[in-house]
């Protein structure tokens, strides 16, 4: 069975900084069979028509979260998003509130840091089992914290993210989803920790609970909802540490 084809005008962000003085967009035109994602389109354009066009990309399957850009002004994983239900013009841009590296790459160090700062890892005070023990959980608890699990650090909710984008030195929701993941699991014994450093001012009362990282995550995660958890978690252990016998 032969697949319909459709004309797809990209118009794709363009910066080289030992080039350019600032970011440009260049056309390209693509003819798209149907089933197509606009990663497909992309590296159509880098394999035919442009080698020196700059992307992330990795498994092609919503896994690895390398492949986010802005498509049509949308945060979106371009393996996820198909041309059969886009315009047949489509803007590419590398994802808003980061600097520029190259074309449609940019720097994630920032974000890197503050996933570090959130401490995505079980902490034990107790000691963990013996190496030849399995350490057992029951279904219940894996499902109170399996959603948080789905993250896969595309990076679309702070590009998405209006607190972020205004105040880099806010976390963020995808490092705060993943803190909160581990706060909810039965094995960790890091919770009043992790709250110590992500209740700051810089951490989740930061969130104005626009929820548009939520909108836009493309792995369902509902980062929103996890950092107002989160604040209910922090007001808490506040008050626990008021009251007598709490840690000062």
């Amino acid at each position: 069975m032969t697949l319909k084809t459709r004309q797809l005008e990209l118009e794709v962000l363009r910066y080289d900084p030992e080039k350019d003085s600032e970011p440009h967009f260049q056309a390209y035109s693509v003819s798209c069979p149907e089933d197509w994602a606009i990663l497909d389109a992309l590296n159509y354009v880098k394999e035919n028509l442009d080698t020196t066009l700059s992307y992330r990309w990795s498994c092609h399957m919503m896994v690895c979260g390398s492949c986010g850009m802005m498509v049509n002004g949308e945060p979106s994983l371009t393996c996820k998003t198909f041309i059969r239900d886009l315009p047949d013009k489509v803007r590419i841009e590398p994802l808003q509130n980061f600097p520029i590296e190259r074309d449609l790459v940019v720097v994630l160090d920032d974000v890197m840091d503050k996933l570090q700062r959130a401490q995505p890892w079980i902490i034990r005070q107790d000691d963990p089992p013996p190496p030849d023990v399995e350490y057992n959980q029951p279904r219940a608890a894996l499902y109170k914290f399996k959603q948080y699990t789905m993250c896969i650090n595309c990076m679309c909710c702070y590009a998405a993210c209006p607190q972020y984008g205004l105040d880099p030195s806010f976390i963020g929701p995808a490092a705060l989803a993943m803190a909160h993941r581990y706060n909810l699991d039965s094995r960790d014994q890091g919770k009043s920790q992790r709250l110590d450093i992500l209740a700051d001012h810089d951490g989740v009362w930061d969130c104005s609970f626009v929820g548009a990282c939520s909108e836009v995550c493309p792995k369902s995660v509902d980062p929103a909802a996890a950092i107002q958890q989160m604040k209910v978690d922090g007001a808490i252990e506040w008050w626990k540490q008021k009251l007598p016998g709490g840690k000062s």
